[in-house]
């Protein structure tokens, strides 16, 4: 029973809840405390290209969507 995905391995151990949770106990990743997955995207819920500055806690895809909603000006 191998896979590269986890959430894969929980579909093939729906019906076999003894297995499910031995596998749990040993091989579900474990809940970040610092690093890169540590804070999610506030909007998306993307882990990478984060922007933590005022507090925002957003990616940079969302940011420049919502810039102008956050108050945010391009200046040239």
């Amino acid at each position: 029973m191998t896979a590269g995905n986890y959430k894969k391995v929980f579909k093939q151990l729906k019906n076999k809840p003894v297995k499910l949770k031995k596998f749990l106990k040993h091989n579900a990743p474990k809940p970040r405390k610092f690093g890169i997955n540590s804070k999610p995207c506030k909007i998306c819920g993307r882990l990478g290209a984060h922007i933590q500055k005022y507090g925002l806690d957003v990616c940079r895809q969302c940011f420049r969507e919502n810039a102008r909603k956050l108050g945010f000006k391009k200046y040239y």
